[in-house]
């Protein structure tokens, strides 16, 4: 039985499909030492972002749902202008160092759209480099919000190279897609909104590409547990945390064009390892997850936005009452 309401608007794991195991006490010893090395943002850098970028977002609603007695939260940052929550990050990276100049980043899709789409806001010329096989669905609106788009390479490394070299040969102006202090302060609005408006949820449940989101979701989770999910064909976070650094993993995924990090980034990696919690689910689960999110709740995401909703439906998810952050929905829906 399921049921939908509307509402308004200490240590580190690591995790294979089964459930959550306790991580090497290595990674939090290895990432608290780098922390002292790296710019870091706090909660007060969350805050700080959601006042900067607040006439430029939607505060996203929050819908309590009930599946087989079992509660939970949906964060609908599906309904995010630019169609996923990348938005906040890039806009926090542009505003909080405002001044002229070409902008130029590479994506798997979504922080292109987001760059794109905050790019034109401030009336500022962007160049996306994009992986040759990023969907349509995304290319197509990185084009639409006035964005040169550059094909480049079979991954989002190779892409973020070519990227970078350009970036440093016109002289323009880099975002990172998620290593990167304002990008992750930005992402973390996101998790802040959903404790900021239902005090009493106890978890908050995300999905990790190259680790913005997460890292920004620790800040603002004010000591809740954090539930970092990845496909097991695109896990660098889990395969990180297993050695103590960031390290480079083969990507096999459906959810690849959003969550195809090849490496965790050093700042989300500092931040996220000492407290989070990290799952793992199988392509089949995310898929069913998507699947039951449209048959239940006639809610539209992308394969990577349904990743907390799979690892909540195959029990991984600990709390009375978790939020998980459908982080996106950009993908293409052909009517019948």
């Amino acid at each position: 039985m399921t049921t939908a309401e509307h509402l308004p608007t200490t240590s580190a794991r690591s995790a294979s499909v089964g459930g959550p195991v306790l991580a090497p006490t290595s990674a939090v010893a290895a990432a608290a030492a780098r922390s002292d090395e790296l710019p870091l943002p706090t909660i007060d850098s969350v805050r700080e972002a959601a006042k900067r970028i607040e006439p430029h977002i939607r505060r996203t609603p929050l819908l309590r749902i009930t599946l087989d007695g079992r509660h939970a939260v949906l964060k609908l940052e599906s309904l995010q202008r630019t169609g996923a929550f990348k938005v906040r990050g890039a806009l926090n990276a542009l505003l909080a160092h405002p001044g002229p100049g070409h902008v130029v980043t590479a994506s798997g899709g979504n922080h292109g759209v987001a760059v794109a789409t905050a790019a034109g806001q401030l009336g500022l010329p962007a160049t996306v480099f994009v992986p040759r096989g990023a969907p349509e669905g995304k290319t197509r609106r990185i084009s639409a919000a006035g964005a040169r788009l550059v094909r480049h390479g079979e991954t989002y490394a190779e892409a973020a190279e070519a990227a970078q070299r350009a970036c440093a040969d016109t002289h323009g102006r880099y975002v990172p897609a998620y290593d990167d202090a304002d990008v992750v302060a930005g992402q973390g609005t996101c998790p802040l909104e959903v404790v900021d408006d239902l005090p009493e949820v106890d978890a908050v449940v995300v999905p990790v590409g190259g680790g913005g989101l997460v890292a920004g979701t620790v800040l603002a989770a004010q000591g809740r547990t954090v539930v970092a999910v990845e496909p097991e064909g695109s896990a660098c976070l889990h395969a990180s945390l297993q050695v103590g650094a960031p390290v480079d993993v083969e990507v096999d995924s459906v959810a690849a064009s959003a969550l195809g990090a090849t490496r965790i980034g050093q700042i989300p990696f500092a931040i996220a390892a000492p407290s989070v919690t990290s799952v793992l689910v199988t392509d089949d689960q995310l898929l069913a997850a998507r699947d039951l999110l449209w048959e239940e709740f006639r809610i539209a995401v992308e394969p990577a936005a349904a990743t907390p909703v799979a690892a909540w439906l195959d029990r991984q998810v600990p709390g009375d009452l978790p939020a998980l952050v459908l982080s996106g929905a950009n993908t293409d829906w052909r009517p019948l």
